[in-house]
């Protein structure tokens, strides 16, 4: 796009269906790499991501031809597709459907990074739910309960 600037920087946060801890330490190295992949393929800039066994983070610099809600659906298809033909788990893997998206400034970066990076450490203290519903309130997002991931509690 000829005389398109822009600055999109996204954090994208889905869960496992289910939320069962399907993505063991073993494969999230391979499944990671593999999301970069989609991601680059779709002319997008990965900046950081963490893969724990229940969810994913994701923070991209997103050009503005693509929208985040068909970016995070070929994520999720493509890499659920990756994981069933591998085999990883008995049965079928899917991704929880829905998202979550958060943009931040260039300032925010280096901290947004550190903190996706250190999600195993960030889970000792605090659940997928929690920190979830936390983003939701920071960001001023409004939902409503029900059509929430759906949590094991």
């Amino acid at each position: 796009m000829a005389n398109t600037y822009s600055q999109l920087i996204i954090q994208i946060v889905f869960a496992v269906n289910g939320r069962d801890n399907l993505i063991s330490s073993k494969n999230r190295e391979e499944l990671e790499k593999y999301i970069c992949g989609i991601i680059e393929n779709k002319g997008q800039k990965m900046l950081a991501i963490y893969i724990m066994p229940n969810h994913a983070h994701i923070l991209v610099g997103m050009q503005p031809n693509i929208t985040i809600s068909d970016l995070t659906r070929d994520i999720k298809a493509n890499s659920s597709k990756f994981i069933n033909q591998s085999k990883w788990v008995k049965g079928k893997f899917s991704w929880q459907e829905g998202f979550g998206a958060f943009s931040y400034s260039k300032s925010q970066i280096d901290s947004v990074v550190k903190y996706i990076l250190n999600q195993e450490e960030h889970h000792k203290k605090k659940t997928f739910k929690e920190e979830y519903l936390e983003f939701l309130n920071k960001f001023d997002v409004e939902y409503k309960e029900e059509y929430l991931f759906n949590w094991i509690d």
